[in-house]
């Protein structure tokens, strides 16, 4: 039986969270261009993740991990993140926050898809959620007489790089024990990556990451760092199905966010969308024989 327990309402927090990051990266694009603005929040957040690993190795409590697995580990794990990061933040100068966060957490049925190519079995659970919310993105993203919105496509092929972020993760979480070691390398990689595609393509002045202080400021400490820690915190007590589920919740929270703050609409046909695909999400998430942790 299904308990809610304060690791549930961690969960539900960071989805909270995850959900208003979108406002803050839609507020960030009116100063600043998408790859500026990711370097600029994946340093804040690399520096604020590399003082709370150095705090756990002076307290002797980080893990030995070999060297050269976590510094491939990082930077394969950083390298799905900055492309799934950089197909989000691009495609938001085309669509709006509800959209991105409904169509980013298709990565959550794609995962299982992903999984095939490695020869697991996929229950029927997970099939039935990915019918559900490719009709979702259909009716969320299709315009009657119009083609598919550039914005929302972005977004799509962006959900498979963060369906290949979580599997990569699942696999070096298995080989690496110091996580935060590699968390820390993985934001810096990304960074690293980020800042360079922001020197190449756009040399942003200062005076508009000046102007866009605010919204780097809260994507990258709240969003990215302390969203990151309590999600790990929180994963420590509560099984990966479960854990995923709460996270769903993020969609629902991006469209309440942009309909509070950006004053985003939702007509009927869009509200059918959403809720096919958060019904998607749901479904595929919700294992017959899982632990609630």
């Amino acid at each position: 039986m299904f308990r809610l327990t304060f690791s549930h309402l961690l969960l539900l927090l960071v989805a909270a969270i995850w959900g208003s990051g979108f406002v803050a990266q839609k507020l960030g694009l009116e100063h600043i261009g998408p790859y500026s603005f990711n370097a600029a929040r994946l340093a804040l957040a690399t520096l604020a993740l590399l003082l709370v690993w150095r705090c756990i190795r002076r307290r002797g409590l980080a893990p030995q991990t070999r060297l050269p697995l976590l510094l491939g580990g990082g930077a394969l794990a950083g390298a799905f993140l900055f492309a799934g990061l950089t197909f989000q933040q691009v495609g938001l100068q085309y669509t709006t926050a509800t959209n991105a966060g409904f169509i980013t957490s298709l990565y959550l049925v794609i995962v299982p898809l992903l999984g095939l190519l490695a020869g697991q079995r996929t229950r029927w659970q997970t099939w039935s959620g990915i019918v559900l919310a490719v009709a979702g993105l259909y009716y969320l993203s299709m315009k009657p007489g119009a083609g598919l919105n550039r914005g929302d496509l972005l977004q799509f092929i962006g959900a498979f790089f963060w369906a290949g972020h979580v599997v990569a993760l699942g696999w070096l979480s298995r080989h690496i024990r110091d996580f935060a070691g590699l968390s820390v390398l993985q934001f810096a990689m990304a960074a690293l990556l980020a800042i360079l595609a922001a020197r190449v393509l756009e040399q942003e002045p200062v005076s508009a990451l000046v102007q866009a202080a605010p919204a780097i400021l809260y994507s990258g400490l709240v969003v990215i760092a302390l969203g990151f820690t309590l999600q790990v915190l929180a994963q420590q007590v509560v099984s990966a199905s479960v854990a995923a589920l709460m996270l769903s919740f993020e969609a629902a929270f991006a469209a309440l966010m942009g309909w509070l703050f950006l004053g985003e609409s939702i007509g009927p046909r869009e509200l059918a969308g959403c809720s096919l695909m958060l019904a998607g999400l749901l479904v595929s998430q919700l294992p017959g024989t899982a632990k609630t942790g």
